[in-house]
């Protein structure tokens, strides 16, 4: 269906996602970085309310200023990344109604990859952010939509209508970023999608002090590789729940070599998701048990893929041991260095 309204393409994608896609229906709308920042002070109480935790006395501002400031000091998207999937914060705290604690440093969950659709992970929409920016012109912006998990931003999307190439909207997120829009709590965004109701594309946010590159521009695929572009099946493939959340927690890695974050392409995903799948339901005491292989031509992401998936084979304990096999000794050292800068890697 063609869109000449880009309001009404917002409002058919707004409601799809919490109708078709697992995302709250309670929608957000037209919040202040302050507002969601409240957002998120509240779904952090209601997750660390035990009496180990917040002792039953919500954040205060100070508090809140407290884990601002962490993530500022996070500038890189490898940090924030890791911010993000490093399940838990710590602040101080100065509430002083909760005696049990006053001046004392508390442990907050935040995230967990795992807890998906399930135990007190939330997923909320948010329609036409607003933005503070650098820009005499623009000192305040809106954004299109935003996607957050435990009141944090993860997914940011930029629309056009119509006819109008998703290339505008790729560059209307670039300019947010030269303009300081994605700081503060909007920082810890981690994939962009720019789409209109034909096309749509999704890549990883490259930070403040990074670059974006188009040759990171991926358009979803099916499992045969087939590309998705019709808004409503892309949203349905890619953004909703369990997907976006297994995006962030899953299918991101963080480059230590660089600072950047990478999100994996479709086949990637695939690829990955179904060599651990099929590793968790293996019975490894049973003789003759079957192979498999993953097909690569070159420059298609070998590397990245074979860390991605072994690390979901190591994190769900069926395996002792994953062995990288290499054929010849050049390989076998670059994929290591690779290996650490992704992740810390015993020799």
């Amino acid at each position: 269906m063609p869109y000449d309204d880009e309001l009404l393409f917002e409002k058919d994608l707004v409601k799809y996602l919490y109708t078709s896609c697992g995302w709250s229906k309670e929608v957000i709308k037209y919040p202040t970085e302050e507002d969601l920042i409240k957002n998120w002070a509240n779904i952090l109480f209601e997750n660390n309310n035990e009496t180990d935790k917040l002792n039953n006395c919500p954040l205060t501002d100070g508090e809140m200023r407290q884990i601002l400031t962490t993530i500022e000091e996070m500038k890189s998207p490898y940090k924030l990344n890791s911010f993000i999937n490093g399940k838990t914060v710590t602040i101080t705290r100065d509430n002083p109604n909760d005696t049990l604690h006053l001046g004392q440093p508390v442990t907050l969950k935040i995230y967990d990859r795992m807890e998906i659709a399930a135990g007190k992970s939330r997923y909320q929409i948010v329609e036409q952010p607003k933005f503070k920016t650098t820009n005499n012109v623009y000192p305040t912006r809106r954004g299109d939509v935003m996607l957050l998990i435990n009141g944090m931003p993860v997914y940011h999307i930029e629309l056009k209508k119509s006819n109008v190439s998703i290339t505008h909207a790729e560059t209307q997120i670039e300019k947010y970023m030269v303009n300081n829009a994605f700081t503060g709590i909007f920082s810890l965004i981690q994939i962009f999608v720019a789409m209109n109701p034909e096309e749509a594309v999704y890549f990883a946010n490259p930070g403040r002090d990074g670059k974006f590159n188009p040759l990171y521009y991926f358009h979803w695929t099916n499992a045969d590789n087939e590309y998705i572009n019709e808004w409503d099946k892309f949203t349905h493939s890619l953004l909703s729940i369990p997907r976006a959340h297994e995006m962030v927690g899953f299918y991101t890695v963080a480059d230590g070599s660089d600072g950047i974050l990478k999100v994996l392409r479709p086949y990637q995903v695939y690829a990955a998701a179904k060599v651990s799948s099929v590793v968790s339901a293996a019975h490894w005491t049973k003789l003759e048990q079957k192979a498999g292989y993953v097909w690569h031509t070159t420059g298609s992401g070998k590397t990245l893929t074979s860390f991605k998936t072994a690390q979901l084979i190591a994190n769900m304990s069926k395996a002792d041991k994953v062995v990288f096999l290499i054929d010849r000794v050049e390989l076998g050292e670059q994929s290591y260095l690779d290996y650490v800068n992704f992740a810390n890697v015993d020799e």
